[in-house]
């Protein structure tokens, strides 16, 4: 599987990301740095890695969805490559509009940084086909602003839709309606707060996250 990480200043998960990807996947990513212009050709998934890009000054994924890269990423992900958006990435895919929604403080004003535990709703998306629709799993969390807020009309219509595809089943940072992760509406784009990368082989005792990446394997074989 051909495959891109995007690195911007501040982020602090994408070497963690690109070892998840090359570990499940058996394929090194490329590292894209986030003022590059275009991306590398035939790409089967484009990673945008947790961190605090730009400091998070502004909002957070604020100046990083402004960044040059961004502009073929949007282009790529129209035409059905999947994107993946982890804690930050997932907020640069609501400030870039690849995601609706916005990613607000957490209630209590807390960071929180635990294992979760999550439902998988969605289990129809390139990324979640290794699931089945109400598991239960966990995957750690590890944010300040993962907080997801939007109105009750696109709340409702993300439902009614089924681009909801994780939802905590625990209370952690007040998230509207408890969506933990969402995809576009053509299921090729996936927002999630949850760290995957962070559960992947034996020595994090959890290899949960790994499921995700495989699901993304079947689709690119």
């Amino acid at each position: 599987m051909k495959s891109a990480v995007i690195v911007f200043p501040g982020s602090n998960c994408d070497r963690d990301l690109a070892v998840a990807l090359e570990l499940v996947t058996g394929s090194r990513p490329h590292m894209v740095w986030h003022a590059d212009a275009d991306l590398p050709a035939n790409l089967d998934l484009i990673a945008l890695p947790g961190g605090f890009s730009h400091g998070d000054y502004l909002r957070s994924g604020a100046i990083a969805a402004r960044s040059a890269i961004m502009r073929p990423i949007i282009a790529q992900a129209e035409r059905g490559t999947p994107v993946l958006g982890i804690c930050n990435g997932f907020q640069v895919l609501t400030e870039s509009g690849l995601l609706p929604g916005a990613l607000m403080r957490n209630a209590g004003l807390d960071f929180v940084c635990r294992d979760v535990a999550l439902e998988v709703v969605a289990s129809n998306t390139p990324f979640t086909r290794a699931f089945a629709p109400g598991e239960r799993i966990t995957i750690p969390v590890a944010h300040h602003d993962g907080n997801f807020q939007a109105d009750d009309a696109t709340l409702d219509r993300l439902e009614q839709q089924g681009q909801v595809a994780l939802r905590y089943a625990e209370a952690v940072n007040g998230s509207a309606r408890s969506i933990a992760g969402i995809t576009n509406a053509a299921g090729n784009v996936l927002g999630l707060m949850p760290h995957p990368e962070r559960c992947v082989e034996p020595a994090h005792s959890n290899q949960t996250g790994r499921r995700l990446f495989e699901s993304l394997l079947a689709i690119a074989a």
